[in-house]
């Protein structure tokens, strides 16, 4: 090994095992795109043949129709092999560095749904998913050379299913208030913080099983992953009655890893060994890849306004 190469070995805080999650979440990537397109399809069909437009989100019928919908259905079956392939990935490496990878999904889901629509993406929205993955792929750069594994402690299992339990309150209030004015982007924010939390909560389990530590608190959180995951399910649906899933997917794949990114540099340390520079890249990055799912939201020519 050359010296040059050793160095660079030495700068790098995963180890060879823990590189294997990158693939993995990668794969991941791609069935959540195609499983995102075939949703997207089942929940437009179901919406052409409903009396009722869709505007406070889908109603009971609706919402079970969606069964009944074979793109739908199979859709919802590679998502699910997306969570597994994900949380696969969560087993083997920090989720700082493999959360935000689903910001592949994005680029794969934009060439799938401009080919079914036969929708054109404008210069503005190619930009903006330029920006989305150009800024989540700096930030995967940057937390791969100062991410680390941390044990989860008692007190940090409890502050994430604490503020996880304050912000589904939050979005309850506010989806009861105010969800005959909400637009597509308002739905796939709160898919996107729900989902980060998910993904905290599913990192967290994980770590505790590895620990041999599965008691009532980890089964509070392994509830809290249900109740999130559902909440989120139904927003997403929603959502996809009032934009394309590239906008979809480009909220989920950005919103999602910087809400479980942020939770787990504050709560669970694992950028504790990063210098301030690296804070400062993920601050920068981050805000690149949040004006990119807005851009999206505003410039898609598929996108209500």
């Amino acid at each position: 090994m050359s010296l040059d190469l050793a160095l660079a070995s030495a700068q790098l805080s995963l180890n060879p095992a823990q590189f294997l999650g990158i693939p993995v979440a990668l794969l991941g990537a791609v069935f959540l795109s195609f499983g995102a397109q075939l949703q997207h399809s089942g929940v437009k069909k179901v919406e052409a043949r409903s009396t009722r437009k869709v505007t406070g989100g889908l109603d009971l019928g609706q919402f079970g129709a969606l069964f009944s919908r074979p793109s739908w259905v199979f859709g919802t079956l590679m998502l699910g092999g997306a969570i597994v392939l994900q949380l696969v990935a969560l087993s083997l490496s920090p989720l700082i560095v493999v959360q935000p990878l689903g910001a592949v999904a994005l680029v794969i889901t934009a060439i799938l749904n401009s080919r079914v629509s036969h929708s054109k993406l404008n210069r503005a929205s190619v930009i903006s998913v330029i920006m989305c993955v150009g800024g989540v792929g700096a930030f995967v750069l940057i937390a791969a050379f100062s991410a680390v594994d941390t044990p989860v402690s008692d007190q940090q299992l409890e502050t994430v299913a604490s503020i996880m339990a304050i912000v589904l309150v939050v979005f309850v209030v506010a989806f009861v208030l105010f969800r005959k004015r909400m637009k597509a982007v308002a739905y796939i924010v709160g898919a996107g913080v729900l989902y980060g939390f998910v993904a905290t909560l599913a990192k967290v389990v994980i770590s505790r099983i590895q620990q041999g530590d599965f008691e009532w608190l980890t089964f509070i959180c392994l509830l809290g992953m249900i109740v999130g995951s559902a909440a989120g399910a139904y927003l997403i649906q929603t959502a996809y009655t009032l934009g394309p899933p590239d906008l979809v997917i480009a909220g989920l794949t950005v919103i999602d890893p910087i809400v479980a990114v942020g939770i787990g540099i504050v709560v669970l340390n694992e950028a504790s060994q990063a210098p301030t520079i690296a804070l400062v890249g993920f601050a920068l990055t981050g805000i690149l890849a949040i004006l990119g799912v807005f851009g999206l939201a505003r410039y898609h020519p598929q996108s209500e306004h």
